[in-house]
């Protein structure tokens, strides 16, 4: 009887109804294999962090230190699962060398010792990231022994760890942890109402001038000649200037001004013994946290702000002292026109002398050569 009719085949029958050259053998092993398959359901595969669940789900759980504190060792199950980590680490992957003899005894001798201890587990796979807080103020410090000094899982959490990149949470989670009071400043600036209050990602933060990892002394020579770069990065993108009605005129005129060619000379070594006061960079005008908006204030009141920082290198300057300068404006008809005007005449003027004198040592070897 066959299929068609209700019957049931023999596996002799199947592999005799095949097409010549089949391979009763094989056919046979996967009539085998496709039964076996549905008749075993699949054994889902256990978690290897279930089992530390099973005594660190406990908020009661902790771990006596040295100092006579306590650390609690309760872990949020929902704060690892949200991750970035997650699916990817595991609990021992972190927190090696726990066998079933766990828990050892083993202790520290506070709670920043461990954490200090924790951030070497970091560099096994962030390397390249961790070689690059060698060289930071933050492990110059942590080298002298200070205590309250950021480490990896200050900053980036333990193992509720986020997106590095979202600069709101780099801000409420870790810079403005220890430096409230720069924090305050910077969220009433032009800059951190629009990150904070708005979430708008295109204005700096933190990370954006000072970086992530390898974070400079801010009253450091190198730090301030190099801090135009960092507000010409965003200053001088045509294309997210557009979005905001900014010209990039900001940038190009700083950089090609005196103070602003100093500044890169400065920056690149080429002006030993420098004075840090010779060079004016953009936080000197506009301020470091606390920067306005120039349109929010007038005319008047720029022109006496500006006239007061020229104050400090130029001594004895009188308040019509900024009138000297462009400001960030090209010269046009509109802006500085006296200026524009004599720019337009010395375009035509000096190519029209150059090629006049040109023409003329021509024609004066013409008639040499003639007379030969």
């Amino acid at each position: 009887m066959s299929v068609l009719e209700g019957g049931a085949m023999s596996p002799r029958q199947l592999s005799a109804a095949g097409p010549p050259g089949w391979r009763p053998s094989l056919f046979r092993a996967l009539i085998v294999s496709t039964l076996l398959g549905r008749a075993i359901p699949a054994v889902a595969q256990e978690d290897p962090s279930s089992a530390c669940f099973d005594c660190h789900a406990d908020s009661s759980l902790t771990l006596a230190l040295d100092d006579g504190s306590e650390m609690p060792l309760f872990v949020d199950s929902g704060a690892l699962a949200g991750s970035v980590h997650e699916g990817q680490l595991v609990c021992t992957d972190c927190h090696q060398g726990y066998d079933g003899d766990h828990p050892s005894g083993k202790t520290f001798a506070s709670r920043r010792a461990f954490v200090a201890t924790a951030a070497g587990v970091c560099k096994e796979c962030h390397f390249e990231t961790y070689t690059l807080n060698l060289g930071s103020v933050h492990f110059e410090a942590l080298e002298r022994g200070a205590e309250d000094v950021p480490t990896c899982s200050d900053c980036h959490g333990a193992h509720d760890i986020h997106d590095p990149h979202q600069k709101q949470a780099m801000m409420s989670g870790s810079c403005a942890r220890c430096h409230r009071d720069v924090f305050d400043r910077y969220s009433q600036s032009v800059h951190g109402k629009a990150l904070v209050e708005e979430g708008n990602d295109d204005v700096p933060a933190c990370a954006d001038c000072h970086t992530a990892h390898r974070v400079e002394r801010p009253r450091s020579a190198s730090f301030r000649f190099g801090s135009p770069e960092a507000c010409v990065r965003c200053h001088g993108d045509a294309e997210l200037m557009a979005g905001y009605g900014l010209s990039t005129d900001v940038a190009a005129s700083y950089l090609a001004d005196f103070h602003g060619v100093t500044a890169s000379l400065a920056r690149g070594g080429h002006l030993e013994g420098t004075d840090r006061q010779v060079v004016v960079v953009c936080a000197d005008c506009h301020g470091v946290h606390d920067i306005g908006s120039p349109k929010a204030i007038s005319a008047e009141q720029m022109k006496a702000r500006v006239a007061g920082v020229c104050a400090r290198c130029h001594q004895g300057a009188g308040t019509d002292f900024p009138a000297a300068w462009l400001s960030h404006y090209r010269p046009s008809l509109r802006h500085a026109p006296l200026v524009f005007l004599v720019n337009l005449a010395y375009k035509v003027f000096i190519p029209f002398m150059v090629l006049g004198l040109g023409l003329q040592v021509v024609l004066h070897l013409y008639r040499v050569a003639i007379r030969r």
